[in-house]
């Protein structure tokens, strides 16, 4: 063999060694360097690494936050309640290292995270209501899961981000019930809001009543008070007038009694020519 093709021989393996021991890791990316299936490496930092060629060959896992949907399951909540949850589960890899120990691929992950999940949604929720899962106290119950699967979760070298339920469907068999009941729940509210309306409007009309009765009392005893001080002062009137000038007091009172029983519409009246109730039609002279 030539010099010149031992050289290119050379080369090329060279080349090889070298193309062959370096690698990239992007920053969506972290790894480990194996060695005989050994892992020897954690790769974290994004850039160009070095391996041992041939011998050496690298792991490479997503840093990012991954999604995995959970199959639709049955559960029972605390009140004896059947739903279908469609929920879903966040996770980032935070220990590739442990991660290839215990799982090793994402694929495997998944498959654990299924059965985990699944078993802490089954516990929480049968300690819950139908009526608090479907509240503003479901952020609650999804924390409670998400610490109870971390639990689990840490010994693969992962984290729970999130747990979320997409969906919550009751089965056909219980959906006529639960929507019978609310009707008739709905039917009882809106008889206690008339009921309290009805209420309501009894107690106004008895409280404007109430001063409405105050009121005309209060206007009749100003009405019988203003009577009587004029009936006293009409009194006084005619006191002082019949002690300035009786006989003028006594023809006045008369003329008012004639008007009073004649009025204006002509009564006829039958009386005796010396009555005295005539006397001063009588009397031509008049008074003297």
């Amino acid at each position: 063999m030539s010099k010149s093709t031992i050289f290119i021989v050379i080369i090329v393996a060279l080349g090889f060694l070298g193309i062959n021991s370096l690698f990239t890791m992007s920053e969506k990316q972290q790894g480990l360097v194996l060695q005989f299936g050994e892992p020897k490496r954690v790769i974290k930092d994004s850039g160009l690494h070095v391996k041992l060629p041939i011998i050496q060959n690298t792991v490479k896992y997503d840093k990012r936050i991954l999604e995995y949907d959970l199959p639709i399951e049955e559960v029972i909540a605390v009140d004896k309640k059947r739903m279908l949850l469609d929920s879903f589960t966040r996770f980032k890899i935070t220990d590739p290292l442990e991660f290839y120990k215990t799982v090793g691929t994402e694929s495997n992950v998944r498959n654990r995270l299924n059965s985990n999940v699944i078993s802490s949604l089954r516990r929480v929720v049968g300690r819950v209501t139908l009526d608090e899962l479907l509240s503003e106290e479901r952020s609650k119950i999804m924390e409670d899961i998400k610490l109870e699967v971390n639990n689990e979760a840490s010994r693969f070298g992962i984290e729970i981000v999130d747990v979320r339920i997409r969906r919550a469907d009751l089965p056909e068999a219980n959906s006529q019930a639960i929507y019978e009941r609310m009707i008739s729940e709905r039917v009882r509210e809106a008889k206690e809001f008339r009921a309290k309306g009805a209420e309501t409007a009894q107690k106004i009309r008895a409280e404007a009543d109430k001063e409405r009765t105050v009121i005309l009392a209060e206007a009749t005893k100003k009405g019988e008070i203003l009577r009587g001080e004029g009936e006293s002062e009409a009194v006084d009137v005619y006191a002082n007038a019949f002690q300035k000038d009786p006989d003028f007091y006594s023809f006045y009172r008369s003329m008012q009694a004639y008007g009073n029983v004649l009025g204006e519409e002509g009564t006829t009246m039958i009386l005796s020519p010396d009555s005295e109730f005539l006397e001063f039609f009588n009397n031509s002279k008049g008074l003297n």
